[in-house]
């Protein structure tokens, strides 16, 4: 009898600390995914200045696309949210540069400089390695949200205070929007 008692409150009490730790271990690894995200569009920040900069001593009368790629760009830089406000910009800025690539297939030149190689090679692989770490991270974010809302850790998660956390997603109407237009 005793060891059933004893049992028992084995059970009951190691439960929720089983559950409590999982919580923070997967948290834990919520936020450092997102940090690895953080890490890549900061490369993508360094980057995008040298571009611009390659880009305009070609196509010097592309003012609106350089001066729009370098606004979002800092508003970009200035979001450091979480990642449903950090998002819209991500993707605006994604959208920005997507523009500039596309002046830049309307000079010969340009497209032939190694300089400019160099730099578009650099940011195809870094857009490559923020999709991967988008990717990590919210695999990890769906692991946690469903241990947050799934009983019984959801008795443990509401008692502790933890939250459900966003995912980091490409917005519908950017992804609808089609490749950009150029004029020249």
């Amino acid at each position: 009898m005793v060891v059933v008692i004893v049992a028992v409150i084995v059970v009951v009490v190691g439960i929720p600390f089983a559950i409590f730790n999982r919580l923070v271990h997967l948290r834990n690894m919520v936020r450092e995914s997102w940090r690895d995200i953080d890490t890549e569009l900061q490369r993508r920040y360094d980057l995008i200045p040298n571009l611009v900069s390659t880009v305009k001593g070609y196509a010097a009368h592309e003012r609106d696309v350089f001066e729009s790629v370098a606004t979002l760009r800092s508003e970009a830089m200035a979001e450091h949210g979480p990642p449903d406000a950090q998002a819209p910009r991500e993707q605006a800025l994604s959208h920005g540069v997507a523009q500039l690539m596309a002046v830049a297939e309307q000079y010969p030149d340009l497209k032939a400089s190694q300089g400019f190689l160099a730099l578009q090679h650099e940011l195809v692989n870094t857009e490559d390695r923020i999709q991967i770490s988008r990717r990590i991270y919210n695999a990890n974010v769906r692991t946690y949200d469903s241990l947050v809302q799934t009983f019984p850790s959801l008795i443990v998660a509401r008692a502790f205070h933890f939250e459900a956390q966003p995912y980091f997603e490409v917005e519908p109407s950017v992804r609808d929007a089609g490749p950009p237009t150029v004029t020249l």
